[in-house]
C-alpha cells in the first residue's frame, strides 16, 4: 500500500480552514498532520510535524507566508510549500518562486484544485493555478521568440524549449499537447530530446534549470 501523502494547513481563518480539512480528509491518499492560524505557529509546527506539503496562506500574522516558505526552504527542504491565496498579483507569485514554493493556487480555485496541486507538488513538479498558467502563455511565446541565441546555445529548438518550460511550469503531457495543438507522443519527443540535451534526468533537476534560466520568474 502507498504511503499517504502527509499534509499540513496554515491560515487564519477558521472557517477557511475547516474547509480545507474537509477536502484533505475525504481523499484516501491525503492525511492531515498539522493546523495553524498564524505564521510563528505554523513554523513551530511544521518543524515538528515536517510534512510532505505545507499549504500555507500569504497573509497570516507574525510571520507571512512569504518568508515562512523562505524559512522552510533553507531549515526543513523536505517540505513542500504549496502557497494558497486571494492574491493574484504577479509580483506575489514571483516572491513566493523565489522563496522557494513549489506551488501557487488562488483560493477561489481550492474546491476545484487544491488535492491536484497537493499530488503535483508532492511529485516533485511545480503547480501553477490554471488562471495564471493561461495567463503565461502568450508570454512564453513571446520569450521563445525573443530568445533565439539562448535556444542556439542550449542545443534545442523552439519546440524543445516550449515544451521543456512548460513541463517546469508543472502542466501536463496532455495541456502541453493542447497549448502547443501537437500530441501527446510528440510532446514526450520533445521533452526527451530536450531533457537528453541537457542532462536533466528528474522533475526536479527541470524545475531546478527552469529557475536558473528565469523560466519561472518571467510570469
Amino acid at each position: 500500500m502507498t504511503d499517504k501523502i502527509r499534509v499540513a494547513l496554515a491560515d487564519d481563518h477558521p472557517i477557511f480552514i475547516a474547509g480545507l480539512r474537509n477536502l484533505i480528509e475525504a481523499e484516501n491518499d491525503l492525511e492531515l498532520v498539522g493546523e495553524a492560524t498564524n505564521g510563528q505557529s505554523a513554523l513551530t509546527m511544521l518543524r515538528d510535524k515536517l510534512p510532505d506539503v505545507a499549504i500555507v496562506d500569504i497573509s497570516m500574522p507574525e510571520v507571512n507566508g512569504i518568508v515562512l516558505a523562505r524559512r522552510l526552504a533553507e531549515e526543513c527542504p523536505s517540505v513542500s510549500v504549496l502557497i494558497l491565496t486571494l492574491y493574484e498579483d504577479r509580483s506575489f507569485l514571483k516572491q513566493a518562486l523565489a522563496a522557494g514554493a513549489k506551488g501557487y493556487l488562488l483560493k477561489r480555485s481550492a474546491a476545484e484544485n487544491l488535492v491536484h496541486a497537493v499530488r503535483i507538488v508532492k511529485g516533485g513538479a511545480l503547480y501553477l493555478d490554471p488562471s495564471l498558467t493561461d495567463d503565461v502563455q502568450g508570454n512564453i511565446a513571446t520569450q521563445n521568440n525573443k530568445a533565439a541565441p539562448t535556444n542556439d546555445a542550449l542545443g534545442l529548438t523552439e519546440r524543445e524549449l516550449s515544451v521543456l518550460r512548460y513541463s517546469a511550469r508543472g502542466l501536463t503531457t496532455k495541456e502541453i499537447a493542447t497549448r502547443l495543438a501537437i500530441g501527446a507522443k510528440t510532446v514526450e519527443t520533445y521533452k526527451s530530446r530536450a531533457t537528453e540535451k541537457l542532462n536533466l534526468k528528474t522533475r526536479a533537476e527541470i524545475v531546478r534549470f527552469a529557475s536558473t534560466q528565469g523560466w519561472l520568474e518571467d510570469v
